[in-house]
């Protein structure tokens, strides 16, 4: 198959590793975007507030919007996003963090028929 013949779909997968230097900022940044969201109900405006108070990385996911991350890119729409966040132990001198794998194998079989860049092989 010709890539003019492919999915005109394509994954893109970012992971990033964020240090939380500040954590009073990141939580009253959230807790301001919480607050500002105009269609929020009261309920989960409440539960939300609580979350981010919570946990620094539930403050994140309230801040990082993956459509913000393509919003400009040219000749192309987001059809679906998700994401999440998690604290994790982070150790840069560690082969579990070693970013620079990209061309490796994949963690799942889900994409055992995909090449380079998410593409089926031809």
């Amino acid at each position: 198959m010709s890539t003019s013949e492919s999915s005109r779909y394509v994954r893109l997968r970012v992971d990033l590793v964020l240090e939380v230097a500040e954590p009073e900022a990141l939580t009253g940044a959230a807790l301001d975007h919480v607050a500002a969201d105009e269609f929020m109900p009261d309920e989960e405006r409440g539960h939300a507030e609580a979350a981010v108070r919570e946990d620094e990385a539930e403050a994140l996911a309230y801040l990082v919007d993956p459509f913000d991350l393509v919003s400009g890119v040219p000749g192309v729409e987001l059809a679906q996003a998700s994401w999440s966040t998690e604290a994790v132990e982070y150790d840069p001198e560690s082969l579990e963090w070693d970013l620079d794998e990209e061309d490796g194998p994949f963690d799942d079989d889900e994409h055992d028929d995909e090449g380079p860049g998410g593409l089926p092989h031809t």
